[in-house]
């Protein structure tokens, strides 16, 4: 699916919900508005085959009050549909914002994350038909790209600006995760599969902070958090098990997750306003890996 669709879908998720309600002739001129109508109209026929590829792509459901003939988005649907709607009309007004502000580009500064623009389009239409992709895939760790790897994708997941694909390696029978921009050569596969019964997205990585998981069981682990930092970590919580208990000078937040790379590397990443105080195992972790990086500046 091209991406400039992609963007249509997103525009029209975002307008009709800042308007709550809106009529087809307040939406085609909401529409001529945007640079994404390109100056042609939002036909009749091409509003009905955008709201179709909304709710197949999206679960979304754009519905009309047959009364006063006005689109609103329907609300009843699951936490997961609220979460996405809400990630889009976000990106969406980013997007908006920061085209409306070329005449200022040189003082914006943005981060250089690698784009996976170019691969999520065929990602998701791999989940919508339920069918094998392949491709070859650059890992960190290897100094050669893997090539023909053959995947049955599950779902999709963002983490820190980066999109990550999960499912089933044909070849080694092992559910997997890769990143979107190490993938090269990417196609969409004719041979179909299954969805597994007990593919839950959500209980996949429940226990994890990231995107890493492992068989590990979850644990209870407390960190002593200095002042300053415990306000950053009640504005953008580290997990959703995430509980509190403020003292004088520190705060202590415990949680219920996994120890797993990604945790490890979030943690260290705070430097000495983080103490952890559970579990050992952890705790024991955090050091070995300080001290380890101690005698790189003895």
């Amino acid at each position: 699916m091209a991406r400039n669709l992609i963007n249509r879908y997103v525009w029209l998720v975002d307008t009709i919900n800042r308007y709550g309600r809106i009529t087809l002739k307040d939406l085609n001129e909401a529409w001529l508005r945007s640079d994404i109508s390109e100056g042609k109209p939002l036909a009749r026929r091409t509003f009905f085959h955008y709201r179709d590829g909304v709710e197949e792509m999206f679960d979304i459901n754009i519905q009309c009050d047959k009364a006063t003939f006005e689109y609103y988005i329907d609300d009843t649907g699951s936490e997961s549909n609220a979460r996405l709607r809400s990630w889009l009309v976000d990106s969406v007004s980013m997007s908006d914002m920061l085209s409306s502000a070329q005449g200022i580009s040189g003082r914006i500064m943005l981060e250089n994350v690698p784009s996976a623009r170019e691969h999520l389009p065929v990602v998701i239409d791999a989940l919508k038909q339920n069918r094998r992709i392949g491709f070859s895939y650059k890992s960190y760790t290897r100094s050669r790209p893997t090539d023909g790897i053959v995947l049955e994708p599950y779902f999709v997941k963002i983490f820190k600006q980066l999109w990550y694909v999960i499912g089933l390696n044909v070849k080694d029978g092992q559910v997997k995760t890769y990143a979107l921009d190490r993938m090269s050569s990417l196609n969409l596969l004719q041979e179909t599969f299954d969805l597994p019964g007990d593919v839950n997205p959500a209980e996949f990585f429940k226990d994890c902070f990231g995107i890493i998981t492992n068989r590990n069981s979850a644990k209870r682990i407390v960190l002593r958090v200095e002042p300053t930092q415990a306000k950053y970590f009640r504005a953008l919580p580290l997990h959703s098990s995430q509980q509190e208990e403020v003292h004088d000078d520190y705060s202590l937040f415990s949680y219920t997750m996994r120890i797993t790379y990604d945790l490890k590397e979030e943690i260290m990443s705070h430097g000495a306003s983080i103490e952890v105080l559970e579990p050992k195992e952890l705790k024991t972790l955090i050091r070995t890996e300080l001290e380890q990086a101690l005698k790189n500046y003895q």
